[in-house]
């Protein structure tokens, strides 16, 4: 544990070092938790940063701040359009602090990775057009936690990405920290130095070919990476002041930006190929014995020192063919915690997940459509309603003040108003509910209980009318499954789509439970919350691919069922068993469903439930 703490601090400062050297190319994305480690980190950053500028980045940063756009209470003043710039744009030749990064909004990283990428940030809004040059370095401060798996909260990919080194102080003890002098630090003209050698630093081909070779074998996909660690292992020969790229350089690149992005193994080398054995070939038969002792040939073979004399420099410090690759897979491999493939897997299968699940029905705010529920202080941003009586009320007692402060000769001012007067009308508007039914009519479920399970659905659908919820309903037998009714407010073809479900055949669960996450991600993107309802009793046979076989079924069906978790949103798993099954109640646990037994809970007992869930 102290090996790995020590090499984790040792390469969170090299990291220091390599961003200052090149900070609009690489970026740090720092994963650890607020306190002395992270606050002694970000002040050696500072301290060889300079003079150069950090600016930090609100958590709930509006656009207007962060692009610009139109100064509100300052084109009031002048009478004619006033622009300001925004957080970006101010933040050009210089460091933005990205503060609880975790947490940032989707619109907010979108258009933050197309200023990374572009270099420039364009805004037109307000009747306002701004275009500035925005190239800084990007410090991203993850503090997420990994505590409810699934649920943890990490970078967004689109940002992840474009910050090349990964930097992780969860393990690192704070007198290891605190015990780091400024010595390590470089000072001013040397960093100059570096940065000025970073410009026309030489990159041999067999080091740009190896590093793709490598990042090829690690499973790092796209270019980005591999010019990302091409600008990190140039920055690091520039810290140690070459003039030109060794493998030292490219064995650092490796580690830090290659081997954090691996999603597979190299495949092992296969062993050397063998000539296939000729030599027996030529000699049938070993040689007699006479043959043996032969003193006149004994003298004569003495080649092993000329090749080591008359070798040129070239050619003693020219690594044999793959040895290069194999030396960059060997750095990027020794950075990787035993379980780092494991946890990035789930990290990619939990990436689509929602951090919370969506409210069926619950009221929003709304800036833009619904009932007034009140007014308050501030700017009309975002598509928010300016309220001119309260504005105009705001500024009313103030207007004496207010001229006498700033008299205009020759002109006449009704009312003066400033920014600290602007009220906006708060809406609220309830969301639309799509609640999504499947229902098996699998052999099994028609011998037992489907047609109570029909009843139960007619009861659910007619609550859903009197909320004026959107309805789809879907069946699964045999190998497939199928949509009867597609989301739709009409009670009588609900019905006639359910009372014509035939029984029998096969229990395909996984593929209704991947049928039914389609519906739920459709709706999502309409901007519906969605109430999920499967009526189950569990026993798949049917694999994800239509081929039979219980123990293979089960499988898929609860691996479709934790994909259906990471949509979010409200899930019932009703079991139309004649008894309480296991099966079904695994399947409701990987889906983080709510179980719920028909024996037990009856059709009006399910109806009760199911508006509860679309009531909250």
């Amino acid at each position: 544990m102290t090996e790995r703490a020590e090499s984790d601090w040792a390469d969170a400062v090299l990291a220091a070092l390599i961003f200052t050297v090149d900070p609009v190319g690489t970026g740090v994305a720092l994963h650890a938790a607020a306190g002395p480690v992270r606050d002694r980190w970000l002040a050696l950053l500072r301290r060889q940063l300079g003079d150069q500028t950090i600016r930090r980045l609100p958590l709930h940063i509006r656009d207007d701040r962060l692009l610009g756009g139109l100064d509100l209470a300052a084109t009031l003043q002048a009478g004619r359009p006033v622009a300001q710039r925004g957080l970006l744009a101010d933040s050009d030749g210089g460091v933005l602090l990205l503060a609880m990064a975790e947490r940032l909004d989707g619109c907010t990283v979108a258009r933050l990775s197309a200023a990374i990428d572009r270099g420039v940030v364009v805004a037109e809004r307000d009747g306002v057009r701004l275009s500035h040059p925005a190239r800084f370095g990007v410090v991203a401060l993850d503090e997420g936690e990994d505590s409810t798996p699934g649920q943890e909260e990490v970078l967004a990919p689109a940002l992840r990405d474009r910050l090349a080194l990964r930097v992780d102080l969860s393990l690192v003890p704070v007198k290891l920290a605190q015990e780091t002098d400024d010595a390590v630090l470089l000072p001013a003209a040397e960093l100059n130095k570096a940065r000025a050698r970073f410009l026309s630093l030489q990159v041999p081909d067999d080091m740009l070919e190896a590093l793709a070779t490598a990042a090829a074998a690690l499973g790092v996909d796209g270019t980005r990476a591999l010019l990302q660690s091409l600008r990190v292992a140039r920055a690091h020969a520039a810290l140690q002041g070459r003039d030109e790229m060794l493998e030292e350089d490219a064995a650092v690149a490796a580690r830090m930006v290659l081997g954090p992005r691996a999603t597979r193994l190299p495949e092992p080398a296969p062993p050397p190929e063998q000539p296939e054995s000729p030599e027996p070939e030529t000699p049938p038969e070993p040689p007699p014995p006479q043959e043996q002792p032969d003193p006149a040939d004994a003298p004569e073979p003495p080649p092993p020192p000329p090749p080591e004399k008359d070798t040129p420099p070239e050619e003693q410090t020219e690594i044999p063919q793959g040895a290069l690759e194999d030396l960059l897979l060997q750095a990027a491999l020794a950075a990787l915690p035993p379980d780092v493939l494991a946890g990035l897997a789930a990290t990619q299968a939990s990436g689509a997940a929602s951090r919370a699940a969506g409210v069926s029905g619950a009221l929003q705010k709304s800036g833009r459509r619904g009932r007034p529920v009140g007014v308050r202080r501030g700017e009309p941003r975002a598509g928010q309603r300016l309220n001119v009586i309260e504005t105009l009320r705001a500024a009313v007692p103030w207007q004496k003040l207010r001229q006498r402060a700033n008299p205009a000769p020759g002109e006449t001012r009704r009312v003066e108003v400033r920014a600290d007067d602007f009220h906006v009308t708060q809406l609220r508007q309830r969301r639309e509910t799509t609640t999504l039914f499947a229902v098996d009519a699998s052999g099994s479920a028609a011998l037992q209980r489907l047609a109570e399970a029909k009843g139960a659905v007619e009861l659910l659908l007619a609550d859903c009318y009197v909320r004026r919820d959107k309805v789809a309903v879907l069946s699964f037998r045999g190998r497939v499954a199928e949509l009867l009714l597609p989301p739709t407010r009409s009670l009588v073809r609900a019905k006639r789509a359910l009372s014509g479900l035939p029984g029998g055949g096969g229990t395909p669960l996984a593929t209704a439970l991947d049928a039914l996450s389609a519906l739920v991600l459709a709706a999502r993107r309409r901007g519906d919350t969605t109430v999920a309802v499967v009526l189950t009793d569990g026993r798949a046979n049917v694999a994800l691919d239509g081929t039979g076989g219980r123990a293979r079924a089960e499988v898929d069906a609860l691996a479709a069922a934790r994909r259906l978790r990471a949509l979010g949103g409200a899930v019932l798993i009703i079991d139309t068993g004649a008894q309480p099954s296991a099966q079904a109640a695994r399947v409701a646990d990987a889906a983080a469903a709510r179980y719920l037994a028909l024996p037990y809970a009856g059709a009006q007992g399910l109806s009760r439930v199911v508006r509860a869930a679309a009531e909250q």
